[in-house]
């Protein structure tokens, strides 16, 4: 992260916090009264200064080590890749919702250093795994028994309304402005279009990604 990201984003204790810092009521909690819960998945360190990360209240004070532990015994079934060409702002609003819909794992496909600016922090409650290129994607995917669906509106793509996506399987996103590469459309199982009734030929790479994961959860997750 650049010295001017780091300034533009609200920090606590080395961690950015949420968009809305300062902006309204402040965010989380102040120090633990006593006598502190107990258990391993607290941090003395929270307790006793107060949590203001951007996490769920069931996780409040919890170590992240632990926090992700939990998320390990009930994650989906789909993961989301995102290509990497050109360092796209829209990578850490990806990775943010991939984490909110609680996607398997994040995979980045091209330039290891990706945004991380819009994820606010929440790729280090996820496992994020970089591939060179679609080629290892592609390799990685066949050896875990996962296709790959790409998501873009393209001449042949068909309606992501009108489909079910498979409960294991990659949502494979292109970046913002020219979309899934020549070589992700190819090495895709299907590409996915997302109907659109404007004007605009297109939509925020983000909100796309937003749109087809949320298509997973309402086929497949469990909706307390």
């Amino acid at each position: 992260m650049s010295t001017t990201e780091e300034q533009a984003v609200p920090v606590q204790d080395g961690e950015p916090i949420q968009y809305d810092e300062a902006y309204g009521p402040e965010v989380g909690v102040g120090p633990h009264p006593r006598p502190w819960p107990r258990g391993e998945q607290y941090d003395p360190e929270l307790l006793a200064g107060g949590d203001r990360r951007n996490v769920v209240d069931r996780y409040r004070y919890w170590t992240r080590e632990a926090i992700v532990a939990d998320l390990d015994t009930r994650r989906h079934d789909f993961h989301v890749a995102v290509e990497n060409w050109s360092h796209d702002f829209n990578i850490g609003s990806v990775v943010r919702t991939a984490n909110a819909f609680l996607a398997k794992e994040i995979h980045i496909v091209g330039r290891r250093r990706w945004n991380r600016r819009g994820a606010m922090v929440t790729d280090r409650y996820q496992h994020v795994r970089h591939h060179p290129d679609t080629e290892a994607l592609t390799a990685w995917a066949a050896a875990e028994d996962l296709p790959i669906i790409g998501i873009d509106n393209l001449p042949g793509a068909v309606p992501l309304e009108r489909t079910v996506l498979p409960r294991r399987c990659v949502l494979l996103f292109g970046q913002e402005g020219p979309g899934l590469t020549e070589e992700a459309r190819a090495r895709a199982e299907m590409v996915c279009s997302i109907a659109q009734f404007g004007s605009t030929r297109s939509i925020n790479a983000g909100a796309a990604a937003a749109i087809a994961m949320h298509a997973w959860v309402q086929r497949y997750a469990e909706i307390d």
